[in-house]
């Protein structure tokens, strides 16, 4: 029975109050349909889940952080956020028994849909085994082949559900190596999501949000409560979107040039940049970057890490010129070597 059927009967039957044979059940069981627009999106009840857990022997997994999102309105709120449709290609990670698979896959995009868990992947391959725009990996996302696995196209999109201990270098990892990536939308604890989209002076700010600030625009654009996942963790999550940058946030600085002098800075946070800093400043790199010694690491935004790095990088040129330039034989010294001695 394929889907567009599925509709029409139950249609017909809400019509004419029709009762439906177990089969016809069973079949319309396997749909839950979201309407969005023109789409309808497919995923699983709370009530489908449970039982497919239960039926292979499989649990959540504390350590890969495993809480499936079972509520339907959530799933098809993230389908909508993930700006998908047909033709794009879409990275999954973390796709577990495939609920939001289903829903992304319904766009007609071209999903890959990465599992770590060796039980969860045999399920997800089993639901998905009849949609030709799915292909399921069975990998971890920290071991990944990335140019191999996106080699398809320039333009991907990247949909996760990270757990705590990895979400920040997922988001880094992709950000900083693979540039075919222009667009993800990832569901994180609220704690690290407040992370990755804050601004200069505020707690949150740190290291990975002036990396995020560097190579995107970020916000946050849900929030999502314990009550729509199995198992309910103990904390709320957002939704973030990170779309690429056509341009870096600054320019005339090497990336890694400049995370690094971040990292040292955060390092020692609470200290004055002058002392967090005194092993790769002077005080004239200060001057010359218009920023205040005195300041501290989360007072300083992505321009003034910038103009900071600029500066540092004139004042190592210049000593490498003025090094190159005394250690080299003058020209009068060069043809007083070779000179001709006189008769």
């Amino acid at each position: 029975m394929c889907f567009a059927h599925l509709c029409l009967l139950a249609q017909r039957c809400f019509c004419t109050r029709k009762y439906l044979s177990r089969w016809q059940i069973s079949s319309m069981r396997q749909y839950l349909c979201l309407f969005h627009g023109d789409q309808a999106l497919v995923t699983f009840s709370r009530n489908e889940i449970v039982a497919m857990l239960d039926k292979h022997g499989l649990a959540p997994r504390r350590a890969f952080g495993q809480n499936f999102v079972v509520d339907a309105n959530m799933v098809r709120k993230i389908a909508r956020l993930a700006d998908v449709g047909a033709g794009d290609f879409v990275l999954e990670i973390g796709a577990g028994l495939g609920s939001l698979t289903l829903a992304l896959a319904e766009t007609g995009a071209n999903v890959v849909a990465v599992e770590i868990d060796n039980g969860l992947v045999e399920v997800l391959r089993s639901n998905t085994k009849q949609l030709a725009n799915v292909e399921v990996i069975h990998a971890d996302a920290l071991q990944l082949d990335w140019q191999s696995l996106l080699a398809k196209s320039m333009h991907w999109h990247v949909v996760a559900n990270l757990p705590y201990n990895i979400a920040t270098i997922i988001v880094a990892d992709l950000l900083d190596g693979i540039a075919e990536v222009k667009h993800m939308l990832v569901m994180v604890q609220s704690e690290v999501g407040d992370r990755l989209v804050a601004r200069a002076g505020t707690e949150a700010y740190g290291a990975v949000s002036v990396k995020v600030d560097y190579w995107s625009h970020s916000k946050i654009v849900g929030q999502v409560p314990p009550s729509v996942f199995f198992p309910q963790p103990r904390v709320e999550s957002s939704l973030v979107e990170i779309r690429r940058r056509n341009t870096p946030g600054v320019e005339g600085v090497v990336a890694k040039e400049l995370f690094s002098l971040v990292r040292a800075g955060f390092a020692k946070r609470r200290k004055m940049l002058r002392r967090a800093l005194d092993m790769i400043t002077t005080p004239e790199d200060f001057v010359k970057a218009d920023v205040n010694p005195e300041s501290r690491a989360e007072q300083l935004d992505l321009a003034a890490w910038g103009r900071l790095r600029r500066a540092i990088d004139a004042r190592l040129s210049t000593a490498t010129i003025v090094a190159r330039d005394s250690t080299a034989p003058s020209a009068l010294g060069t043809s007083a070597d070779h000179s001709t001695p006189s008769d």
